[in-house]
């Protein structure tokens, strides 16, 4: 399912080597807040574009933490449900202190 990793538990410690520099992880928790906002917005105002602003404003902010401050490729292109997923669980993680910013 997502190349050579058998299950997220393999693949999570991954991503977050992936998200080494502090900027990174910072702009993916930007990214994260705003998803959660523009989708309340999508709700609250029963317009489903917001939903595709919510979409492009978490890419854009974790895209430019990739290329510009870690310097490498997202795991979305090779691994994207995994990805996705470890985002949610990276931006948990920071609040519940486990992941540091």
């Amino acid at each position: 399912m997502s190349g050579r990793f058998s299950s997220f538990r393999e693949f999570y410690p991954f991503y977050l080597g992936e998200h080494a520099n502090p900027t990174c992880r910072r702009l993916h928790f930007v990214g994260s807040w705003g998803v959660l906002l523009l989708a309340a917005v999508a709700i609250a105002t029963r317009n489903a574009w917001w939903l595709l602003a919510a979409l492009v404003c978490g890419y854009a902010f974790a895209w430019v933490g990739h290329f510009f401050f870690e310097h490498n490729r997202p795991a979305t292109f090779k691994h994207p449900l995994y990805s996705f997923v470890g985002d949610w669980v990276m931006f948990a993680d920071i609040l519940r202190g486990r992941v540091k910013l």
